[in-house]
């Protein structure tokens, strides 16, 4: 009796011990687990405060806290406005990781601890906050628009806009018929795209097609892949998600690309160094890191770093007048070609104009047509679910409503985010917002309901 007399006194201060000893193994050795919750909440806060002018506590909560995972609801963060800095880590200083803000590109997880100094050379003219456009000019060349009511009524059905709109646009004819936006977003708010992101990289290298810089049948790529069977994959292989990388697209674990995105400094060293799973060329396999190694390609086209990192803008963004987007890198310069670019409801409006009419801006030749035209054109081995040029294809089956044209295709992001573009209607319905896979949300109901309308 007095044995257990004397653990029960003993056990409060054993109990503290362990606490402790858990604490300070914690803080020595996270599990990567909780460092990718921390570069998740940095890079998100970091983005959403910088470029679209949000607060930190809001971003916190609606953006990294409700939907994600429940470990994400221990997360805090502190912003060093000044310094372009936010630091992001678990209750107590658990797992800490810092994101850094730089004028014109955004804000980079600093994966590797780096000092913020070591990103100077990278630095760009500070961001475009307002649109390239004419103010008083119509849309596209300004920002004034005249809705049509009908559309506008369709806009305003949230079954249809679904849970968490931030911004739906409808172009017809080159022209907004309507948009509408969430409690606490405008047309000036830029919104991150996610996967979205993709189709633009694709755009991007379809401008160096153009000019002749490159050509969707090179191969031996990059210097990692020399004497191996990756130094067989060819640029349009990559460019259909067809190359037989492995690569993990699971965002609900640590896998290939939540450790890409967060935990490493070099984004393309990280996916060229994947070995093969497949001969390339005869499976189908969704990889973001595919569009990171798209990225680091085009780039090193372009002769220097400065070059590279201006390139989206003086090839896509002035042209278009698409002030708003901001195309963000990783730490070590290379573009984050799969997930990290924003931009308002307008101008991802304007990027869908520029696809719908077949790369063709007021008259001047941006994309070639034929690339375009791969944007509806299904690759060899997805079943017809994803094109040859970073877009994923409507089923031509008939639904619930019509069977889709044969020329529609989408830009689809994380968390609900699209693009849909019909060349043959000139039509482009955008919608942006927060609705996690679990919402069951899919924009299939408001375009048909749109295409309707406007036929």
């Amino acid at each position: 009796m007095r044995l257990v007399l004397r653990l029960a006194k003993l056990s409060p201060v054993f109990l503290a011990l362990l606490l402790v000893a858990g604490f300070v193994w914690l803080q020595a050795s996270p599990p990567t687990l909780l460092r990718v919750g921390s570069g998740y909440a940095a890079k998100i806060v970091c983005s959403n405060v910088f470029l679209a002018g949000r607060e930190p506590a809001e971003v916190l909560s609606e953006d990294v806290q409700a939907p994600g995972n429940p470990l994400l609801r221990l997360m805090r963060v502190n912003v060093e406005r000044d310094a372009g800095l936010v630091h992001a880590a678990l209750v107590g200083g658990i797992a800490p990781v810092t994101a850094m803000y730089r004028g014109g590109l955004g804000c980079s997880v600093l994966a590797d601890g780096a000092k913020p100094e070591s990103l100077a050379a990278v630095n760009l003219a500070s961001d475009a906050r307002e649109s390239a456009a004419e103010p008083q000019a119509l849309w596209p060349k300004g920002e004034t628009v005249t809705p049509r009511p009908d559309i506008s009524e369709i806009l305003s059905r949230d079954d249809l806009t679904g849970p968490g709109m931030r911004a739906v646009v409808v172009v017809k004819d080159g022209r907004i018929v309507a948009d509408r936006y969430g409690k606490g977003f405008d047309a000036k708010t830029p919104l991150l795209g996610w996967s979205m992101t993709k189709t633009v990289n694709a755009a991007l290298i379809a401008t160096l097609v153009h000019d002749g810089r490159m050509s969707l049948d090179e191969n031996n790529l990059f210097p990692a892949w020399k004497g191996d069977a990756r130094a067989k994959i060819t640029v349009a292989q990559l460019l259909g998600m067809e190359s037989g990388l492995a690569f993990n697209e699971d965002y609900g674990t640590v896998a290939d690309v939540t450790r890409m995105l967060f935990l490493e400094p070099d984004m393309a060293h990280f996916a060229a160094s994947l070995p093969l799973a497949a001969k390339p060329g005869t499976v189908f396999n969704y990889s973001s890191g595919t569009a990171v190694l798209l990225s680091r390609m085009w780039m090193d086209r372009l002769g220097n770093a400065e070059q590279a990192l201006a390139y989206p803008r003086k090839a896509l963004f002035e042209p278009l007048g698409m002030g708003s987007a901001v195309f963000e890198p990783d730490e070590s310069g290379t573009f984050a070609g799969s997930s990290y670019m924003y931009a308002t409801g307008r101008d991802w409006a304007r990027f869908g104009l520029l696809l719908a009419d077949k790369g063709v801006w007021q008259g001047r030749t941006i994309l070639p047509a034929d690339l375009v035209e791969d944007m509806w054109r299904a690759n060899v081995t997805s079943g017809g679910r994803y094109s040859r040029m970073q877009t994923w294809l409507a089923s031509r089956r008939a639904g619930e409503g019509a069977a889709a044209p044969n020329d529609q295709f989408a830009l689809q992001g994380h968390d609900g985010q699209s693009v849909t573009v019909i060349p043959s209607k000139r039509l482009v319905v955008v919608r942006l917002g927060l609705s996690p896979a679990s919402t069951g949300y899919r924009p299939d109901a408001l375009v048909q309901a749109v295409t309707k309308a406007l036929e």
